[in-house]
């Protein structure tokens, strides 16, 4: 199990020879960024969006968080981070696409499909449960076709689902809607399958994925 220590290793090694193999580029991104991409992925450690792409420094603007998703726009009072990513995203930086990456064997989408977390209190497993709540009108899609919230079926319908519902939050914000409908804007869902990893793209028209 990697530690800080062994992390602090890889740092000097990254200084040795990424950093320093790199450093044009480095100079370059010292005055600002401009990714094209944005990728809006899951926090799961198996999954690194860099990692998976093989991407240089400053190709990506990465957000992840619990089951890779988004929240639909609202002006309420809150602390909205992923959306805060989005404007930056979209209205600063003026990425040309966004990218929703889900996963196999996410344990977000397990937890909002076996709401086994679903009393849990905050700090115990309720932040969680307030957030994949975002699943709950696909969860019951998922159920009703499947009728089994523990088959391997339902889990893999779940995790695909988990990107369609991203998507569309992602048209709910106003600057996202024009500026695909302009075309200066492309939305596109991924599932990447850990057991054989192959990446998985998602045909919007027919509502399936098939591998890249």
């Amino acid at each position: 199990m990697t530690d800080f220590d062994n992390m602090l290793a890889g740092y000097r090694r990254f200084r040795e020879t990424g950093w320093a193999q790199q450093r044009e580029r480095w100079d370059e991104l010292r005055d600002g960024q401009s990714p094209g991409v944005m990728i809006i992925a899951c926090s799961d450690s198996r999954v690194d969006p860099a990692q998976i792409f093989d991407t240089n420094p400053g190709e990506v603007f990465v957000v992840r968080n619990v089951a890779a998703l988004v929240p639909p726009f609202e002006t309420a009072p809150g602390r909205h981070g992923v959306s805060a990513a989005l404007e930056f995203a979209v209205q600063v930086i003026g990425v040309s696409e966004i990218l929703v990456m889900g996963h196999g064997r996410c344990g977000g989408c397990h937890a909002a499909l076996t709401q086994e977390l679903k009393d849990a209190p905050p700090g115990e497993g309720g932040f969680i449960a307030h957030w994949i709540e975002l699943l709950d009108d696909a969860r019951a899609k998922v159920v009703a076709q499947f009728g089994n919230e523990h088959s391997p079926e339902s889990h893999r319908a779940m995790e695909h689902e988990g990107v369609k519902v991203s998507l569309e939050n992602l048209r709910t914000f106003p600057c996202i809607r024009e500026k695909e409908r302009n075309g200066e804007l492309r939305l596109i869902g991924a599932f990447f399958a850990i057991s054989d990893g192959v990446l998985n793209l998602l045909d919007e028209n027919t509502g399936q994925f098939a591998s890249a």
